[in-house]
Parts: structure tokens; C-alpha cells; sequence
């Protein structure tokens, strides 16, 4: 029985705007707006990219609330509710299933990182707990691990871990993960491998980029969908030098830089995260430029 996909195409994993130690839910709200006007397919809230492992457990429940809520049934909300602690992971993903969420991202366990038959255990236990649907999330340049073929065959017998969101940027591995665990459906976690994960039956990507170009984003991943592949890829390649410039420093460093730039709020960052080095930060603007944001 095929698993139930909580979205295909452009899911933005959306910054959270900060106005000095708090959410600004005025700023997050127009953004969500914004999102949901310019075709964007989801919002994935409480990502990397949105800052997260820096929200104390009441503002990052706050924020996957507000989120459902703006959304209101007019777009999926994925919620980030990972923790390398699984009782922790399975508090806050029971609040976002009881919230209204269209499905969880759970990022492999960080710093104690595991085994890979604790990483079976604790993503088990994270989907046994919640009713909705699971994309795991593998990111070893973040966490330090990555999910093997394995784990990943075992994990896809729970009904409801349905995804994964594939950030290795192994190409190779995503091609392993295709054909041998084809009950798992693919999201590129890179913006820079939207068309070849997509060519390997990928369903569209969690991205950064789409927080600058959430229109163009979709449409590239639409041209997939819809068959126009070599169209799909002139895309890719077109913003190429912007989602490069997107990772010159750790994200999500230049995509807050980028929003507000444009006009929109995305307010400052937390440290340990700093403002973006000048030169950098001239990159940055530069290929901005090329596709006319600023």
C-alpha cells in the first residue's frame, strides 16, 4: 500500500524572523502570505533554516502553532520537532500532531549521534507516538551521521515514516535509497540537486532558495513534474550561482541577509550565527542582482 505524501514540488524551509530575542509573528505571518500567494507547495517550520536548535522549547512550539493557524488548511505545514533526545523529540512532535500539522521532518540524532540500530529505535518510537505522516531527515554534515541503506529499509516498515529529505549530497546514495528502498518517496534537502534527485524519483525539495524565489522554486520543480525536464534543468542552472552564494557562509547566514535586503523581515540572526563578512556579503548582492531581487 503506497504511503501517504504530505506534499510534492517547493516546500520552503522558512526562516523565522527575529525581532531581537522573540519571534516576529507580524513578520512571519507576511511571509507565510507571501508563500502561499507565490505557489510555494509547503512551509517546513522549525527547520535548520529556521533556526531551531536556538528556540527554547515554548517559542518553538509557538512558532509551529502560529504557523498552522496563518496556514489555515491552505497549505501543508510540515513541523521540525527532531531532537537527538527521543522523549524530547516525541513531546514535541504529539504537541504539533495535536496543533493540526500535515506531517513531522525528524533530523537524525546530533552530538550522541547513535547507532544505526538506535537510529531504527528512535525514529520508530518518534512515528509509534504521532498519527501523521514522517520524513526523516538526513544531514550528516550537520549531525555528524548519516542513515544507512539498512536503517533506512527497516524504518520504511513503519507505515507512517513515508520520506525522506536527502542532504548528503550524495548523489550516489539517493540513487541507492531509490532502488532499494522504493517505499520511501525523495526530497532533495540541496537546491543545487533539485533536477537530479528529481530524475531519480525525487518529489521535490525542502529549500532554502525558495525563501528568496518561492515562485521560481515551484515552477522549476512543476516543469519536472510536469514532463518539461530540460526546462526543468535550463532552471537549475540558471540559479545555480545564487543557491551557491546562499551556502558561502552557514545557513541560514546569507538567506536572512538575502530577505532583508529585499525589503522583507527576516530580522537578525542568534549567535552562535553573525552577520555575513563584507566580501561575501558582496557575493551575495551580486548574484542577487543577476536575477533582478535587489
Amino acid at each position: 500500500m503506497a504511503k501517504t505524501l504530505p506534499f510534492t514540488g517547493s516546500a520552503v524551509a522558512i526562516v523565522t524572523p527575529f525581532d531581537g530575542y522573540k519571534t516576529d509573528y507580524d513578520a512571519l505571518g507576511e511571509l507565510i502570505e507571501w508563500h502561499i500567494a507565490d505557489g510555494t507547495d509547503a512551509i517546513v517550520i522549525c527547520g535548520t533554516t529556521g533556526e531551531a536548535s536556538t528556540m527554547p522549547d515554548a517559542e518553538h512550539l509557538a512558532a509551529i502553532k502560529y504557523t498552522i493557524e496563518k496556514a489555515a488548511g491552505r497549505i501543508p505545514v510540515i513541523a521540525g520537532t527532531g531532537s537527538n533526545e527521543t522523549a524530547h523529540a516525541i513531546e514535541l512532535s504529539k504537541k504539533a500532531e495535536e496543533y493540526g500539522a500535515d506531517g513531522l521532518l525528524q533530523v537524525t540524532p546530533y552530538y550522541n549521534k547513535t547507532t544505526q540500530r538506535g537510529l531504527v529505535a528512535h525514529f520508530t518510537a518518534i512515528a509509534n507516538a504521532v498519527k501523521i505522516p514522517v520524513i526523516l531527515y538526513n544531514v550528516p554534515s550537520r549531525t555528524g551521521m548519516a542513515i544507512s541503506i539498512d536503517a533506512l529499509k527497516e524504518l520504511a516498515k513503519v507505515e507512517n515514516i513515508v520520506a525522506i529529505k536527502e542532504a548528503s549530497g550524495d548523489i550516489s546514495y539517493t540513487a541507492k535509497v531509490a532502488a532499494q528502498v522504493p517505499e520511501l518517496y525523495i526530497y532533495s534537502g540541496n537546491d543545487d540537486m533539485i533536477v537530479p534527485v528529481m530524475s531519480l524519483g525525487g518529489k521535490g525539495v525542502i529549500s532554502v532558495l525558495a525563501n528568496i524565489m518561492p515562485r521560481q522554486t515551484h515552477d522549476l520543480c512543476r516543469a519536472y513534474l510536469d514532463g518539461r525536464c530540460q526546462e526543468a534543468a535550463k532552471m537549475q542552472l540558471e540559479y545555480l550561482d545564487l543557491i551557491n552564494k546562499l551556502f558561502i557562509e552557514v545557513n541560514p547566514i546569507p538567506v536572512k541577509t538575502a530577505l532583508n535586503l529585499m525589503g522583507k523581515k527576516a530580522g537578525n540572526l542568534r549567535l552562535p550565527l553573525v552577520d555575513m563578512a563584507p566580501d561575501n556579503l558582496e557575493a551575495l548582492k551580486a548574484a542577487m542582482a543577476k536575477q533582478n531581487l535587489i
